[in-house]
């Protein structure tokens, strides 16, 4: 059977949204599953699109509901993402594969409910990945600090429980690219 869901991961300014957009430039039968939230959305980022910004209330009625399986808080910003069920299986049902940009929780769902293969973008820590962090989230120096102690963290204790780590190294996001696509037709995706 083919297999239809995989999941990206990785700390902020890894690459990993960069990655999932070039795989859908390249397959037009994958598309990115859309997760909820309920922070505000960004200037330029649509409902439905980029997340299904919700309140509070009624991220709690859609987890009720069995919905949102599975959910995590941000403490900093005090604001809860989740895997949003309905989206995933209407893109299913249509036969697209499905790519999923979340946190390890719901990786382990996803493999064990969708079959789904899981990758941990790991991050060059040079220039560009303190650039691309800092354009994404403006923040001190001592912002920034705890940020990296936090990235390198996550790398130690998350990254083991990733079915691939693949490393996104400055100038080369191409590379990683193909080696996420490599590793998906390997392990059964139909991407054409």
């Amino acid at each position: 059977m083919n297999k239809q869901v995989f999941l990206v991961a990785g700390p902020t300014g890894s690459g990993k949204d960069t990655i999932i957009r070039e795989i859908i430039k390249r397959y037009p039968k994958v598309e990115y599953g859309v997760t909820a939230v309920t922070r505000q959305p960004r200037p330029n980022e649509v409902n439905g699109v980029n997340y299904y910004f919700l309140t509070n209330e009624k991220f709690e009625e859609e987890m009720a509901h069995g919905n949102i399986p599975e959910h995590y808080h941000r403490k900093s910003i005090d604001a809860y993402y989740g895997l949003y069920k309905p989206d995933l299986d209407e893109r299913l049902k249509r036969g697209r594969i499905v790519a999923i940009q979340a946190q390890i929780i719901a990786a382990e769902y996803l493999k064990k409910n969708y079959n789904a293969t899981t990758f941990f973008i790991m991050p060059s820590f040079g220039s560009e990945f303190e650039h691309r962090a800092r354009t994404r989230a403006p923040m001190t120096d001592a912002e920034w600090q705890e940020r990296l102690e936090f990235t390198k963290r996550e790398i130690e204790k998350e990254a083991p429980l990733y079915d691939y780590q693949i490393r996104n190294e400055e100038g080369r996001v191409e590379d990683a690219v193909n080696q996420v696509v490599e590793t998906l037709k390997k392990e059964g995706y139909v991407l054409e």
